[in-house]
């Protein structure tokens, strides 16, 4: 009974001190309202477009069992069961590398009003918006630190040894995408973040060609070694061929009518050695032809489940979200801080 009261008592002392407090809560929600809307109105939106696409899984039967029957444990395999070296799941490594990423620095862009055409390297570093607060800090950095200068042409860029300025202009790309492997269906999802939505969606389809192209030569590469290899042998072996087939017709033309044992027998040694020459000429071609198929055969296919598409709306900075949050907070800690002593100190009654 007297816990009953007890919390009645507490419940009338919050009210009464909410309603006596309704004017201070009023001030910090109109603050914390204007403080919150001029800390993220400054902030540059940004758009951000998703693709989707599954390569062609491995049909060896033993190794797609062996995925399947690894996936339901929420472990992904990938290639390891086929004796290939590079797994879905090194794809989002392989993007994060310097050498990927400078593949994406001449690719020409265009902003959706058509007011800046260049290429996505020169577009980050000359035409991206700033928030006030990157303004001060990054003169802060010039101010404690000397800032080289960033070169024009990608040409000259190492990646085994960038300066700062590159390394800074990587490090956002390498930020703006993102690669997500389902290790159990294999399907691979790329994202890019950017500032413009044409942009953001030219980068994505443009990151999804170079990581076709990668895959597509990374299986293929034994195989087009093998026809480089083959094309060699097989263009010394014509080569045999053509000289011991003008020598054998150089050799019967001058000696038509010589009835010769000798001779007939240097004929019969040179047209035997013609047909050596041609059958092994013969035989290369076949493997040559072998090793051509092999290439096609080994090239993925890849199945294009979202195409890139131009963003409709920001996807950030969530700007009422955000809002919402700081005034909650700010609400609840002068909730707490006005009734700390109800909160924390006990309840008197009134007297």
């Amino acid at each position: 009974m007297e816990d009953n009261i007890r919390e009645n008592i507490v419940m009338v002392s919050f009210f009464k001190k909410l309603r006596s407090d309704w004017k201070r809560y009023l001030i910090v929600f109109t603050v914390s309202t204007v403080i919150a809307i001029l800390l993220i109105m400054p902030i540059p939106r940004y758009y951000k477009c998703e693709l989707s696409l599954a390569p062609e899984m491995d049909n060896a039967d033993n190794g797609g069992k062996l995925s399947s029957i690894a996936s339901t444990f929420g472990v992904d395999l990938g290639d390891a069961a086929s004796a290939n070296a590079l797994q879905p799941s090194l794809y989002p490594d392989l993007m994060e590398s310097n050498v990927f990423v400078k593949s994406l620095l001449r690719i020409p862009v265009m902003t959706k009003d058509q007011r800046v055409k260049t290429t996505y390297y020169d577009y980050l570093q000359h035409y991206q918006k700033l928030s006030p607060y990157d303004k001060i800090f990054g003169w802060l950095e010039k101010k404690v630190n000397s800032k080289d200068s960033v070169v024009n042409s990608t040409d000259s860029i190492n990646p085994f040894m960038l300066s700062k300025a590159q390394d800074e202009i990587f490090s956002k790309i390498k930020k703006s995408i993102k690669c997500d492997i389902d290790i159990k269906t294999g399907l691979i999802t790329i994202s890019v973040e950017d500032q413009d939505p044409l942009i953001s969606a030219v980068i994505a389809d443009s990151v999804r060609a170079k990581l076709q192209d990668f895959i597509s030569n990374y299986k293929t590469t034994k195989a087009r070694n093998d026809v480089k290899y083959y094309a060699k042998l097989v263009a010394e072996a014509k080569a045999k061929y053509e000289k011991a087939r003008q020598k054998y017709a150089a050799f019967s033309d001058a000696n038509q009518d010589v009835v010769l044992q000798e001779l007939q027998s240097q004929r019969d040694e040179m047209e035997n050695d013609m047909q050596l020459k041609f059958n092994a000429y013969s035989a290369l071609i076949t493997q040559l032809q072998n090793a051509q198929a092999k290439v096609q055969e080994h090239t993925p296919s890849f199945t294009i489940v979202q195409s890139a598409s131009v963003p409709v709306k920001p996807a950030g900075p969530k700007r009422m979200a955000f809002v919402f949050i700081v005034v909650f907070i700010s609400l609840l800690v002068t909730f707490v801080v006005c009734n700390f002593s109800l909160l924390f100190g006990g309840v008197k009654a009134d007297s």
